[in-house]
């Protein structure tokens, strides 16, 4: 069903259907074509938040809560950057194509620390943090042009640091080593209105908190284990637990996720590791666009993981070749447990093809019915196209 603002139309009598049977039928529509059905009268838009709302046996969440999505973009990365959008929502399982209304890209599409996507050049910056991403803001270059930097939202502030400069640039403008963002994992602390990089191989970690604009550390983020560790992420889950994804071994052996102490930032616990079945289906050429990829890329590496966390769930997967997507959903309770899924890629999206042409920029968001209200007034169209 493809859905639109011309599907918002109020009918003048709804269906006698209410209470729990109501609720039921919610629970198994998707989150997308839920935003019609609150325009029916009061009790229906009550029995879908009730839906999403409604609460596990014990201390368990909701299981038909709202989760977040999975947002993947494809774009030329030659002028005029023309690009599409697909979600995957974990709540109804389901791929979602997007439908945008030209943007006018001024340079390649980036994204940062799972919700935030920019594009920056010399001349000028542009940025986007709402969960659709229906609001760009336009502001002016940072003085000190850099080439891959660090770029964060923290609180209402915005945090550029590090990148590569030519050698006639203030050297001072940099506090970081390997200040690349290439090679660092950034997670935001938004309650804490701190930012956190950490060095994707070495593990080596920095804290900066912008209302004293000044940067703590290093610390080191490595689990004591016989482990070997090759590429590492870091990221926040609900309740502020910081989480560290470790992919072991240079043949990516196994993929472990570790909880670390906000405070003193030492890793105190593992918490899960991947089902080896699900570390070779992570790995598998399953098309034959991915066996092309393989051959312009070689055999999946620690550093072709990309990871994206937000509130309970991490997605996982490899961006050069294709590949699968894993997906772990971490116990809300605070008992550290996780459970492991294969999310079935949608026929169509291509993780980054075998393209110079073509770039690939996945993150996540929390995006809810008021989100998909503003976003279906705003002329987006959102199409359920498979089940995942």
């Amino acid at each position: 069903m493809e859905v639109t603002g011309d599907n918002l139309l109020t009918p003048e009598d709804s269906n006698q259907i209410h209470g729990d049977i109501l609720e039921s039928i919610f629970n198994h529509v998707p989150l997308v074509d839920l935003v019609p059905a609150t325009y029916v009268s009061k009790s229906w838009k009550l029995a879908v938040s009730t839906s999403l709302q409604g609460v596990g046996g014990g201390r368990r969440r909701c299981p038909n809560r709202i989760k977040p999505w999975l947002l993947i973009y494809n774009q030329n990365t030659r002028f005029p950057h023309s690009t599409t959008a697909h979600a995957y929502d974990p709540r109804s399982h389901v791929w979602i194509e997007i439908h945008e209304p030209s943007i006018k890209f001024i340079s390649a599409l980036r994204s940062s620390h799972s919700t935030l996507l920019y594009m920056l050049s010399p001349s000028s910056f542009s940025l986007s943090y709402d969960p659709l991403h229906l609001t760009w803001h336009h502001i002016k270059a940072p003085h000190i042009w850099r080439i891959d930097p660090i770029v964060a939202m923290v609180g209402k502030r915005v945090i550029i640091a590090g990148g590569t400069c030519d050698f006639e640039d203030d050297p001072l403008a940099v506090e970081m080593e390997s200040a690349s963002s290439t090679w660092l994992s950034i997670a935001v602390n938004s309650n804490k209105n701190k930012m956190y990089v950490c060095g994707e191989k070495h593990g080596v970690a920095y804290s900066f908190d912008p209302s004293i604009k000044a940067w703590q550390g290093p610390y080191r983020l490595r689990p004591q284990t016989t482990c070997t560790i090759s590429h590492c992420f870091i990221g926040f889950a609900n309740h502020d637990r910081l989480i560290f994804v470790g992919i072991i071994g240079d043949d990516i052996k196994s993929i472990k996720l570790w909880e670390v102490d906000g405070e003193s930032l030492e890793v105190f616990r593992e918490i899960g590791e991947m089902p080896k079945q699900l570390v070779e289906r992570l790995k598998v050429i399953s098309s034959e666009d991915d066996a092309e990829n393989m051959t312009c890329f070689g055999t999946p590496t620690p550093s072709s993981i990309g990871v994206s966390l937000m509130d309970d769930l991490v997605y996982i997967y490899i961006s050069s070749v294709g590949g699968a997507i894993i997906m772990c959903e971490i116990s809300g309770d605070g008992g550290g447990a996780c459970s492991w899924t294969s999310v079935k890629k949608m026929s169509g999206i291509d993780v980054d093809r075998c393209k110079v042409t073509q770039g690939t920029i996945l993150g996540c968001s929390m995006v809810g019915l008021d989100d998909l209200d503003k976003a279906l007034r705003g002329s987006r169209k959102f199409q359920v196209k498979e089940t995942g």
